[in-house]
């Protein structure tokens, strides 16, 4: 286990970690003093919330009226009466809105289908700033309640702005989620809508969060002696998340790296009682029960999902009364009996996706990968967890899972992030660039057959469209201090044309090394736009001649610079007055239409 240092703060601090997940949700915390080492503590007390104990969650789960205003949320959302209450006052229950924030990328194809559809009226950064407002309200109580000062402590930090939050989210989440759930956060009143006060959420992938428990617990000492690397397995509701980290050799401290590209599938626990709702969709259309599938299934998500373990075993869901029979069906006494070779279907998906994206990772992995812990809610499932371990322990890799608070990792896992700060380079998972014009080359072959849509620039130079030009490849390690940047220039006929920057950041999610944005094009999507004021440069810019007499013009030289090493892109554009270099303040803008402008590398 790591040791931690003393807060070195001039001034006591809170820290809270919100870990929203598809099915359940948690929050850990630790109370930030000067000199001394902090402790992580979790929230473990929610309205009428049935356990109370180290491990506690609430569900995901918030009921509007018709107003659209929230009613109950959490524990309080499962009490007794209030599936009864909802019908008579036409409440609308919404669950799994998570998922609803994912890039809509051809990795979630499918997923939408499978989601209860948003209520009238709410975007899913409207639930999620009303879900975290519910968990910001619980922390306070609880703080407020536990601790003998807690009111003044809460009162003080409150009003001083000296409490710092960590989102996390899945691997395959982005800037964009990133900055739609920064948005919530301020529509839930947890920071102001300022440059300080955004700068006090901080993202943490699941992974990564995942691996700072591990560490935290003990749990990746042994397997790392040799030099190791290690998988981090979270499986939760939505998502299973599988990330690859080793201990770094280049440091006395405690430091790791991520050794492969983290992934994300949409393979979690739901997707499981999905399956299982369209085959009881198959079995009981046309009976009586057909009205009671959803019932059935919330039966099977609740009891028989948990306890599967064995295939040879019929497995039984109550749902019923006595007297709900029919022997054709299988259903006696108010129990459907399903076979233990069917539940297994229902797995075997996400199952299959497990072992496949784990044979990947250690095939592409920078470093031996032996051990693997699986970590999250899915991972209290038996059979998941026998399954995994079967098939791939036979490669000769150590497979395991946390004996307690499987789903505490996330949330325990991001606060430690926050203090420890384990992970000193991580790997890109895409390529990141710009969609350009190129100076045009006659010896290249690729150059040559797009000689029909050469450009004449404002230089008189010959330029091709469509080219991508690379600033940071995919599957290379990056340190957190790397920049990588490449320098660009642009041109136009008036200098206040140029008196303001953007630049259009695309990622390109394909095999091999990009070229050109119109082969494969769909493989391309936007990340984002950056914007920079270069008013002070452009005043000062002198016209340049053009060639055979024509009109002058104006050129302006500038850097794109990108840092991935944290986790969440920063990105500038930088450029000399009078020779010295000027970055920004650039502002980083997340649109999911942005028109490509016309950089000239």
């Amino acid at each position: 286990m790591a040791t931690r240092s003393p807060y070195s703060g001039a001034y006591r601090k809170l820290l809270i970690a919100f870990d929203v997940g598809t099915t359940y949700s948690g929050v850990s915390y630790s109370i930030l003093d000067p000199g001394q080492v902090p402790e992580i503590k979790g929230v473990t007390r929610f309205p009428a919330q049935e356990r109370v104990g180290g491990d506690s969650k609430i569900p995901t789960i918030i009921y509007y009226n018709r107003n659209g205003e929230v009613e109950v949320v959490g524990a309080e959302a499962t009490s007794e009466g209030v599936q009864e209450k909802a019908e008579d006052e036409g409440w609308t229950k919404v669950e799994w809105f998570k998922l609803h924030l994912r890039p809509k990328t051809t990795s979630s194809a499918g997923v939408t289908q499978s989601l209860p559809p948003l209520p009238p009226n709410k975007t899913v950064v409207d639930l999620f700033a009303d879900f975290m407002r519910y968990l910001y309200a619980c922390t306070k109580a609880y703080i407020q309640e536990t601790y003998s000062n807690g009111a003044d402590m809460w009162s003080s930090a409150e009003s001083l702005g000296r409490i710092d939050f960590v989102l996390s989210h899945p691997n395959g989440w982005e800037g964009a989620q990133q900055a739609q759930m920064r948005t919530a956060a301020i529509r839930a009143g947890l920071i102001p809508d300022t440059i300080d006060g955004r700068e006090r959420i901080h993202f943490v992938t699941e992974g990564e969060a995942s691996l700072h428990f591990c560490i935290q617990s003990g749990l990746t000492t042994d397997s790392m002696k040799n030099g190791d690397g290690i998988l981090i397995v979270d499986a939760g509701g939505g998502t299973i998340d599988i990330s690859a980290y080793a201990q770094s050799s280049s440091t006395t401290a405690v430091a790791f790296e991520e050794i492969s590209p983290s992934q994300c599938h949409f393979q979690g626990s739901i997707f499981v009682t999905n399956r299982a709702r369209t085959f009881l969709q198959d079995l009981l259309r046309g009976s009586k029960f057909s009205e009671d599938v959803e019932h059935i299934t919330s039966c099977f998500d609740k009891t028989t999902k948990l306890t599967f373990r064995n295939i040879s075993e019929p497995q039984f869901v109550k749902f019923g009364s006595a007297r709900d029979r029919d022997p054709k069906l299988n259903i006696r006494s108010g129990q459907l009996k399903l076979l233990g070779t069917d539940v297994a279907t229902f797995f075997d998906p996400s199952i299959l996706c497990v072992v496949r994206a784990i044979t990947e990772q250690r095939a592409i992995s920078q470093k031996r990968i032996s051990s693997i812990f699986l970590v999250g809610g899915f991972a209290a499932s038996d059979w998941l967890f026998t399954k995994l371990k079967d098939s791939l322990e036979p490669f000769g890799l150590t497979f395991c899972r946390p004996d307690s608070h499987v789903n505490k990792a996330v949330a325990d896992g991001a606060i430690s992030f926050y203090l420890d700060h384990f992970v000193a380079a991580r790997v890109s998972k895409f390529s990141y660039g710009i969609n350009c014009n190129c100076t045009y080359n006659f010896l290249d072959k690729e150059h040559s057959a797009r000689s029909s849509s050469i450009l004449i620039g404002f230089d008189g130079t010959q330029r091709l469209p469509n080219c991508f030009d690379v600033i940071l490849p995919k599957n290379v390690q990056v340190s957190e201090t790397k920049e990588f940047r490449h320098p660009y220039q642009r041109f136009a006929q008036e200098k206040n044309a140029l008196s303001s920057m953007s630049a259009v950041i695309q990622c390109y999610r394909g095999p091999g090394t990009p070229r050109w944005t119109d082969v494969n094009s769909n493989l391309y999507s936007t990340l984002c736009h950056i914007e920079a004021d270069t008013s002070i440069l452009a005043s000062r810019l002198k016209p340049q001649p053009r060639r055979k007499g024509r009109q002058t013009y104006y050129r302006i030289e500038y850097d794109i610079i990108l840092s991935f090493g944290l986790t969440e892109l920063k990105a500038q554009i930088c450029w000399k007055e009078s020779g010295i270099e000027k970055r920004g303040p650039a502002r980083i803008v997340y649109e999911p239409d942005v028109t490509i402008q016309d950089c000239i590398p």
